[in-house]
């Protein structure tokens, strides 16, 4: 007895196994295969009578994220007028750091597609880290240029442009790719800071009006669809493509 008490009590002052840390997936690949060899024209200064805003800077990523973004701006309403349907295949152009990319996948579930467009590769990289961190794997990181996102031809249900369209560098180039991207029932979708409203805290330059966004689209083959005007801040339209135009 005394030996078996020996034993076990060496036993118990034995170290306990050190647990596996849980496997982490890799971050999904980036897509940067652009073609280099096409000429990308400077870049506009006004288009339609509107002066064309700068990109935000990677260096501004953390404002995308910052805590008061829901209180102010109502994401989850944003996000709940889009009618996602899971097995959808989205397109966040304009992702940045992956803001609604990842709430975008999670809409789609496992048999979705979203793809996340940026053209700074610093953005593309920090939303592919928190991608993997958060097991979601259905985000395609591409990074594309300022006249071409670089989606597949008439696959696309939903582009989202969040914030995003009124700092395109050349509008009709990157129109008419968005507009080959969609599927005969796919929506461009924009949500811009509401430029009639001097009560939305946003700089001019960074918001824009109804009257405005409908003088841009229509001319590039789009029609409003539908619009949705419950948001504190933020115009949301959803565009179709106009098959009465002659366009394809």
């Amino acid at each position: 007895m005394g030996r078996l008490a020996i034993t076990c009590l060496c036993l118990l002052s034995l170290p306990a196994a050190r647990a596996e840390p849980p496997a982490v997936a890799p971050p999904p690949p980036i897509d940067t295969a652009i073609d280099r060899s096409v000429v990308i024209p400077p870049p506009r200064t006004h288009h339609r009578g509107r002066e064309i805003a700068q990109t935000m800077h990677y260096d501004g990523a953390a404002w995308l994220v910052r805590e008061s973004r829901q209180r102010e701006e109502d994401c989850r309403m944003l996000l709940e007028a889009l009618d996602v349907e899971p097995g959808q295949t989205i397109c966040d152009m304009g992702s940045g750091n992956g803001f609604y990319t990842l709430e975008l996948a999670r809409l789609v579930g496992p048999r979705g597609v979203v793809y996340a467009v940026d053209i700074q590769p610093e953005m593309l990289r920090m939303l592919a880290e928190q991608a993997a961190a958060e097991g979601l794997d259905t985000i395609r990181p591409v990074l594309g240029t300022p006249i071409d996102p670089r989606l597949p031809a008439g696959a696309i249900d939903m582009v989202l442009c969040v914030d995003v369209y009124h700092e395109f560098s050349h509008p009709d180039e990157m129109l008419a790719r968005i507009r080959a991207s969609l599927k005969p029932q796919g929506r461009l979708v924009l949500a811009e800071f509401r430029g009639e409203d001097p009560a939305v805290p946003i700089k001019p330059l960074h918001k824009m009006t109804k009257r405005q966004m409908r003088a841009e689209m229509e001319p590039a083959g789009f029609a409003v669809d539908r619009e949705f005007d419950r948001l504190p801040w933020q115009h949301l339209v959803f565009f179709r493509a106009d098959r009465g135009q002659g366009q394809p």
